[in-house]
């Protein structure tokens, strides 16, 4: 029988590259959904009316995100990537950005790094239906470069009011990008990583991405002891 941490660590080392080919969409995957003709809007104007709307559920809201047009990455993607799993979730899991397969499906880390995502939450008995998994920003930035900061400032509308609805027990950012985006600095992730912070009250628990996993096999075993250290911080505040 296998070890929970024998669950993730003998995952794969490294994703096999996309081709040309497969980076072409097959005929049977949907195509990229119409951008409803709307301007984009300032974010200050933005902030001000959704302040004055009361959305009441994560599902109100992932409907009014559809339609976002507040940042550029509304003329690229093919879908908002809202969030999934149960809105009464105590721990959120919270990524950089959605890729090439979310953007298709929809929902984040549905690709080879989603399914490391499940192992390592299964390695501390959890699973999507228990937890709540989001990005920092919905729309796929194109070539899957970093989000500029004028993304991020744009998708933090969502992103508050999402946690707003959520109210997480602990809140885990998962690689450099969204340790940096959520906790506003620009310290490393190594010297995020071993070291509780907040945000908004919220105990703040940073560890790697299961991207970087995948390419870097050997970091797995601080990955685990990470994983352990949030069981048990979950543990203590569930009891």
């Amino acid at each position: 029988m296998q070890t929970p941490v024998s669950l993730f660590t003998s995952w794969p080392e490294i994703p096999a590259p996309e081709s040309a080919a497969a980076s072409a969409l097959p005929a049977s995957t949907p195509q990229q959904a119409p951008v409803v003709d709307l301007p984009i809007i300032p974010v200050a104007q933005a902030e001000t009316a959704a302040s004055e709307l009361n959305f009441g559920s994560l599902s109100a809201l992932a409907e009014k995100a559809a339609t976002c047009r507040l940042c550029g990455l509304a003329e690229t993607r093919t879908q908002v990537v809202f969030g999934v799993g149960s809105e009464t979730a105590d721990i959120v899991f919270v990524g950089e950005a959605p890729g090439r397969d979310e953007d298709l499906k929809g929902e984040p880390f549905v690709g080879r790094a989603g399914q490391l995502l499940d192992r390592m939450l299964a390695a501390i008995d959890l699973d999507r239906d228990r937890v709540y998994i989001m990005n920092t920003i919905k729309c796929r930035p194109p070539n899957n470069r970093d989000p500029r900061i004028d993304e991020v400032q744009s998708c933090n509308l969502w992103f508050e009011q999402q946690l707003e609805l959520l109210q997480p027990k602990i809140i885990c950012l998962l690689g450099r990008v969204a340790a940096q985006t959520v906790l506003e600095t620009d310290a490393p992730l190594g010297s995020l990583r071993g070291h509780w912070h907040d945000y908004q009250g919220i105990p703040v628990w940073v560890t790697y991405h299961p991207a970087y996993l995948l390419r870097s096999p050997a970091q797995k075993q601080k990955s685990w002891m990470d994983l352990q250290t949030l069981a048990s911080r979950y543990q203590h505040l569930s009891a």
